[in-house]
Formats: C-alpha cells, sequence, structure tokens
C-alpha cells in the first residue's frame, strides 16, 4: 500500500459511517459492490469496500488509474454514471467492463476544500441499473463531502501534532 498513507486508511477506518456509507451507496443505487478510493496520477487505490457482489477487490488493492473509468474524474471532477455498459453510447468499448463483466457503475469525486482530488466514491454491478436519478446523485455527493471533511480534519490534525 506505497500509495495510501496509515493516516488516510486511520481516518476513513475513522468515519464511523464509512461501512454505513458503503452499505447505502449500494443500497441506493441497486449495485452489489462499492469503494473509497485513492486517486494518484498514476494508480487507484482501494480505502474501504463493501463487496456483496463477491468482485473480489480489497483494501489496497491498485489498479493503474489510466486502466480505470475513475481516471476520467481527475480532470472534469463530475460524476461518472453508466447505466448499461455495453449500451453505453460512450463507454460500450471501454476495456474495464468488458474485462471485469459489469454494466452498471456510478463515481463520484472525493475532492478537498482547496480543489484537490483525494480519490472516489464508486459502485458497481454485473447487471444493469436505473441510475440517471439526481436525488440518488446528490445523496452520494454529501457521501463523498462527509469522507472528504473527515479526511481534510484528519490531514490537519496530523500536521498540527507533527514535531
Amino acid at each position: 500500500m506505497k500509495y495510501l498513507t496509515v493516516e488516510e486508511l486511520d481516518a476513513i477506518a475513522e468515519i464511523e459511517t464509512t461501512s454505513n456509507i458503503l452499505r447505502l451507496t449500494t443500497r441506493l443505487t441497486g449495485m452489489r459492490f462499492s469503494a473509497i478510493s485513492k486517486m494518484t496520477d498514476r494508480h487507484w487505490v482501494a480505502c474501504a469496500v463493501h463487496d456483496e457482489l463477491q468482485f473480489g477487490m480489497e483494501v489496497g488493492d491498485e489498479l493503474l488509474v489510466e486502466a480505470t473509468l475513475c481516471n476520467q474524474l481527475r480532470a472534469n471532477r463530475r460524476a461518472i454514471v453508466i447505466e448499461h455498459a455495453s449500451q453505453d453510447p460512450v463507454f460500450w468499448e471501454h476495456p474495464l467492463p468488458k474485462e471485469h463483466g459489469f454494466e452498471s457503475y456510478i463515481s463520484l469525486p472525493i475532492v478537498f476544500s482547496d480543489g484537490t482530488l483525494f480519490g472516489t466514491l464508486c459502485a458497481l454491478d454485473v447487471m444493469p441499473k436505473k441510475l440517471e436519478n439526481p436525488h440518488m446523485v446528490e445523496i452520494l455527493t454529501i457521501f463523498t463531502r462527509l469522507i472528504s471533511t473527515t479526511l481534510e480534519l484528519q490531514r490537519n490534525k496530523s500536521v498540527k501534532t507533527a514535531p
């Protein structure tokens, strides 16, 4: 886990509701896998995972960021919503849904108050799901703000206590 600091993992674990956020994300979206990730210029790293799908991703697992759908969030900081990947006009040829066999996917950026991107809150499923729901995206955005605020508080606390 060279791209994820112990402090970041601890901060995410300290969010008492992390497991609830991930469970609620799966309930809101109807999908069976959700995760909080950190993104660097080159890597996507799983920080927390809720996996009813048995997708196989675990905390600390890494992917090359250019091989992920989340990579597009680095530039535009907007949610990616895919209801049916194999029929999506933008993503139907993307290798990741084909390689991992998922059809539905949503990813929202976790952004610090200074505009720095930490990572994503994402969910996926092998079955297509109806995801174009502004209320659902609003709730998931609130979750990303809770995560970023908690991480920032932890980061600021660490800076203040450093010798």
